[in-house]
This record gives C-alpha cells, sequence and structure tokens, in this order.
C-alpha cells in the first residue's frame, strides 16, 4: 500500500550527496528540502543547480531545524559516528553513506543510539542494491543456484588522488562494498574473522594508522552456517583495474564478476559457462526515478563527474533503490536494510579483520551486540542427484 505522506529530506556532504538530490525532488514521498557543506561556495553551487533554497554550512544549525524528517549523510568516513548519533539524537531519521564507522566503539554508539531513539537508521550500502545483487538474490531465492558453497569478493582500488585522510588507511577499515554482498544473499551474518596482510604501502603512509599492508585478505565464518566467504581489499600500490566484486558459487549455478569492466560476468550451470548480461530492475521503483538506475547527475566534464562514477561505474544502478528504501522504511513501509546492527555486522567483520591482520591471522569474533535472532534463507544440498545440477 503507497503512502501519500512526503519527507522533508536534507542532505549534508554535496560532492557524492549531490547525487541524490534529484532522486529525491523527483520522488511522491519527499521534498528535497535542505543541503549542508561547510564550504559556502560549493554550497551555493549546487543549491542554485537544482534549486535548493534552505541551506547550511553548520550541521548543528541543520540538525536544529524543526521541518527536516530525514538527514542523509554523504561525509568524510571518519565523521560517520559523531553525525549519525546527534541526527539521531535530534530526532531525524538517518541514511549514512558506508562504512558505518571506522571503529567497533563508534558502531556500537550508533546502534545504541538507535535503539535509544527508535528512529530509523539505514547504512546506504550501493553493492546490496546493485543490478548484479538483485539478479543474484532473486535466483537464489528461486532455487536456481542450489546451495550456497563459498563467496569470493574483492574491492580493488588505487585511492590516489582522493583526499589524504585515506593515506595509510587499513584496507578492511572500507570494505563493505565486498563484505556486505556475501551476508546480504541469503541473509547471514559475520560469526568470526580471519585476516592476512600482504605486501606494503609507500613509507610516508605507515605511520597514520600503523597499518604496513598493501592488500588485507580475509575469511568470514557464517553463523551457524557451513559458508564462508574470502573478500579481498586493497588501496595502494597494487596494478589492478578498478573492480567492485562477487562471485557466488552454489551446487547448481555459480556467478563469477567480469574481469575487466569491458567483459561480461559469467554463470555457470555445472561447469558449463554462459556469459550474461545482467538485467536492470528499474521496474521496482516508483516510475519518476527509474531512470537515475541508467544514469546520473554528473557528465563527464571534469570535476563534475565524482570519482564513484569515474572508479565505481554509477555503483550498479542502486542510488534511487537506497532512495526509495530508505523512504519506505522511515515510512514505514519496508525495513531498513541493512539497519543499525546489520550494518555493524558488516563493518566490525572489516574492523576485526584488520585487527586479525595485526594478530597474525588470529580468530576473531565479531561482537554479540552485532548479532540478532533472524535466520538466513537456507536452500538445502540436494542428495537425490549427483552431480547436483544434472537434474537443472
Amino acid at each position: 500500500m503507497s503512502s501519500e505522506k512526503v519527507l522533508r529530506v536534507g542532505i549534508v556532504g554535496l560532492e557524492f550527496g549531490a547525487e541524490f538530490i534529484p532522486i529525491y525532488q523527483r520522488h511522491r514521498n519527499a521534498e528535497m528540502y535542505a543541503i549542508c557543506q561547510r564550504t559556502e561556495s560549493k554550497l551555493n553551487e549546487i543549491g542554485n543547480r537544482y534549486g535548493v533554497d534552505v541551506r547550511y554550512t553548520d550541521y548543528a544549525r541543520m540538525l536544529a531545524d524543526p521541518n527536516i524528517d530525514v538527514i542523509h549523510i554523504n561525509t568524510p568516513l571518519q565523521l560517520h559516528a559523531d553525525q549519525v548519533v546527534a541526527a539521531l539524537e535530534a530526532g531525524k531519521h538517518v541514511g549514512c553513506t558506508i562504512p558505518m564507522a571506522t571503529s567497533v566503539h563508534d558502531c556500537r554508539r550508533i546502534v545504541e543510539a538507535q535503539r535509544r531513539t527508535g528512529l530509523t537508521y539505514m547504512m546506504m550500502e550501493t553493492t546490496v542494491y546493485s543490478r548484479e545483487f538483485f539478479f543474484l538474490e532473486q535466483n537464489y531465492l528461486d532455487g536456481n543456484l542450489g546451495k550456497l558453497q563459498f563467496f569470493r569478493s574483492s574491492h580493488h582500488q588505487d585511492m590516489t588522488g582522493w583526499p589524504s585522510y585515506w593515506d595509510g588507511m587499513p584496507p578492511m577499515y572500507n570494505a563493505t562494498h565486498a563484505i556486505s554482498p556475501t551476508l546480504a544473499l541469503a541473509g547471514h551474518q559475520a560469526e568470526y574473522v580471519q585476516c592476512l596482510g600482504s605486501g606494503s604501502v609507500f613509507d610516508r603512509m605507515k605511520d597514520a594508522y600503523g597499518s604496513p599492508y598493501a592488500i588485507e585478505s580475509t575469511h568470514i565464518k557464517f553463523l551457524d552456517s557451513d559458508v564462508v566467504a574470502e573478500v579481498t581489499r586493497h588501496l595502494w600500490a597494487v596494478a589492478r583495474e578498478y573492480r567492485e566484486s562477487f562471485d557466488v558459487y552454489g551446487s547448481i549455478r555459480s556467478f563469477e564478476w567480469a574481469q575487466t569492466e569491458d567483459a561480461a560476468h559469467v554463470l555457470y550451470l555445472g561447469e558449463t559457462p554462459e556469459r550474461i548480461e545482467v538485467p536492470d530492475f528499474a521496474q521496482r521503483l516508483p516510475e519518476e526515478i527509474r531512470s537515475f538506475t541508467t544514469a546520473g547527475v554528473y557528465t563527464a566534464d571534469g570535476e563534475s563527474e565524482h570519482r564513484s562514477f569515474v572508479q565505481g561505474g554509477g555503483h550498479g544502478g542502486s542510488h534511487p533503490h537506497l532512495a526509495h528504501r530508505l523512504l519506505m522504511s522511515v515510512l514505514g513501509q519496508a525495513e531498513p536494510y541493512p539497519n543499525a546492527v546489520q550494518a555493524a555486522n558488516i563493518t566490525c567483520a572489516g574492523i576485526l579483520s584488520h585487527e586479525s591482520a595485526l594478530r597474525g591471522g588470529e580468530r576473531v569474533h565479531l561482537p554479540d551486540w552485532t548479532l540478532s535472532d533472524a535466520k538466513p534463507h537456507i536452500v538445502e544440498l540436494a542428495q537425490e542427484v549427483e552431480p547436483p545440477w544434472a537434474a537443472a
């Protein structure tokens, strides 16, 4: 059942954040009400471009505005925890870009603030709203993959040219693009992690976070499951085209992400490969925002093209799905995903993987407060057929 209620949205952070302005402007349940950016020239440039009249250079003043229902945070990752907690305590529902936070302590602060206020929190994780994820989720729920046997995911990225606070950051501190799809496909939770670091970063970076590794590769053991995921992440000094990828290995069908941007994904039936084109899922959205799954607000003209598009290819058409899900969650017509506890499980799986790497691959368990009673959707291995795909 659709709602006619309109939520007033405020966006803070206007580089990547500007991508969402026209989506909210066209959504039937949103009023793109206010924007916030510390640099006044940038604030006015974006405000004038999109016709947003309510503007703030001070986040606290924005939170004091009683007209705002929802705050959408797109600021640097080290600000997320304080800004999310402040917004919840100011009575605002919150959607925040990834990662949830950069420490286990700060993830817990957000979980506790959400529980205390009862307001909506959603980590705006693009990967689990991409067309590839929707395609695999649909195939898994339809039984086409069979039993899930293993996940492999990666996020290859060169952060040269990004703001200096990224220099030397442990790769797993910002690994939610790779971790989230492995857990989300069937609704699993991370129980513990074991991670190794490999290679080295530039000497000038090593002291910033005390992280020496060029690459961190972790195994995630799923709670109450015989399935694990292998996740690899790097930020510096590794030669590789940008890729956010996840591979899914099932007993009947398996999916492997394209090796390069101009190649095709591969779906296997048993040992037989088929190169496929993943369909779009814009039909799941209100008609007025469907076009945003295939086109953003940025152009290819220099500074107006955000790095998420230069490197990330538009995040698989996820942006309108994210905005729509956040609004529907606030209106009580959907559950936020990832919610606070789920976001903490995903984010802390990365943070604790770095801790594991520093301890030489020691097993590190996720805290109990990152776990819920939710049960995954399990497809059992068909025992009557060998090989399992013979009957497919």
